[in-house]
């Protein structure tokens, strides 16, 4: 019973110290890992009630990335709005606000954010997400770009990155249209070393075939792991699909994201300390042939 009280108060203190840091308006105190504490693995076959958009142009964009929401123009006062019954103008599905650039690059399992922070200052110009299915790690990535953005008012800095709470293994082509992102991460993901849960690895047959539908021409997926055969799963899914090609070592070392997501993300800096190996493959999205 005593062990219960200790948990109980635990998860307590868990939860009112992010709803307090979620209901500070631009506080710039960092938050503390401590408190977003989470299991590790999250199966993604569960129902996790997650919202989603039924298309990608319904995606509103705009909480992510307020600095880049888009003002429509007002209507001309002379024109007549359209008569249509109130129960229907009830009913009528929200126009999402617009934003003025689309999301290019896609963080997929993005953890508490390493690889986001690193790649915002360094790619300013364009709009980062990084997805995550687990409640409490996607809270504490949210609270992190709200104090940074709050600690760099004047640098606007971390503008143009954001996270989403998203099951990527279900609804990625819900977010993206085909041919938006010119860079998929994928970082550190989880092994899954029995074989009777390979399928619940994010690198397949199936998947890729998405990742090759959201990536346009020329763009790459980045990979990266700790785990020899989860590297050899990746490269050989990866190799058998026909919109993919590898980078080769000269262009895949001359590229400075992958120093980034060497260094940046907390499980490649796990692997550091533990004087382990990392293992990068990357590849590209090959134009599609002609009919």
């Amino acid at each position: 019973m005593g062990g219960d009280k200790i948990k109980k108060d635990k998860r307590q203190k868990r939860e009112d110290y992010r709803a307090a840091m979620r209901s500070q308006e631009g506080i710039s105190e960092l938050p503390r890992k401590k408190f977003y504490r989470q299991r590790a693995h999250a199966n993604p076959f569960s129902d996790h009630q997650l919202i989603y958009p039924p298309h990608p142009d319904q995606m509103d964009w705009s909480s992510l990335y307020p600095d880049y929401v888009v003002d429509d123009e007002p209507q001309d006062q002379h024109t007549p709005a359209p008569e249509t019954p109130s129960d229907q103008q009830d009913l009528a599905p929200l126009r999402p606000k617009r934003i003025s650039k689309d999301v290019e690059v896609a963080d997929i399992g993005c953890g508490f954010g390493g690889l986001l922070i690193a790649l915002g200052p360094t790619m300013p110009e364009t709009l980062i997400l990084g997805l995550e299915i687990r409640v409490s790690v996607t809270q504490f990535v949210e609270d992190r770009i709200k104090a940074l953005r709050a600690q760099d008012q004047d640098t606007k800095l971390y503008r143009n990155v954001g996270v989403l709470r998203a099951n990527t293994m279900k609804f990625l082509p819900n977010f993206f249209r085909k041919g938006q992102l010119a860079k998929v991460f994928i970082c550190f993901p989880d092994p899954h070393f029995k074989t009777r849960k390979h399928k619940q690895r994010i690198v397949s047959t199936t998947l890729n075939a998405e990742y090759a539908y959201v990536l346009r021409p020329g763009g790459v997926v980045y990979t990266i792991t700790d785990v020899p055969d989860l590297h050899e799963w990746m490269v050989q899914h990866l190799d058998a699909h026909p919109s993919f090609e590898r980078v080769s070592e000269a262009e895949q070392e001359a590229d400075p994201c992958v120093a980034i997501m060497r260094t940046e993300t907390e499980e490649g800096k796990k692997v550091e300390r533990h004087k382990g190996q990392k293992y990068v493959a990357l590849f590209k999205r090959l134009e599609d042939p002609a009919w």
